[in-house]
């Protein structure tokens, strides 16, 4: 297992978060060409650097000196003033990524435990994200780490 740390992503990581987006919506596109463009990535240099500034929207990495290994893109759901929902505080996972090379290693479990210390930091109720269909590896991981489903996502694909 490698030597690694866990922390906040900074503007010196972008480079690192830029090769695994694309690693991340290589996996989406093969999965579901129909709606990922291969070759894409989510975020441009400009948003990743205003995203890292973001309070709400912390962005996490795991890193073994200046190598990004993996990330934790987060978003603090604050439902304190909601009219129909508990008044509570939700860490949504909106993206977790492992560079190819360091797959198996631990890096997500990390990541993955680093942001729940974080929620719990927060004083969060829960956290959350979203898996894709097309990504069972995935999906196995977060049942792994003792997430369950809360709610199911449905489409119908028209002609």
């Amino acid at each position: 297992m490698a030597d690694f740390d866990v922390r906040r992503a900074t503007v010196g990581d972008v480079p690192g978060l830029v090769d695994l987006l694309l690693q991340v919506c290589a996996v989406h596109a093969e999965g579901r060409p129909d709606l990922f463009i291969m070759g894409a990535r989510k975020y441009s240099d400009a948003e990743l650097c205003a995203l890292l500034t973001d309070e709400t929207k912390p962005v996490f990495v795991a890193v073994e000196g200046n190598r990004v290994l993996g990330h934790a893109f987060c978003v603090i759901q604050d439902f304190r003033g909601s009219n129909n929902m508990q008044p509570v505080v939700t860490v949504y996972i909106d993206d977790i990524c492992v560079d190819e090379a360091m797959r198996g290693k631990g890096v997500a479990t990390a990541l993955y435990q680093h942001v729940l210390e974080y929620a719990r930091g927060l004083g969060a109720h829960n956290v959350t994200l979203n898996v894709w269909s097309c990504n069972p590896g995935a999906q196995k991981f977060y049942e792994k780490m003792g997430l369950v489903p809360y709610k199911t996502g449905m489409e119908r694909v028209l002609d």
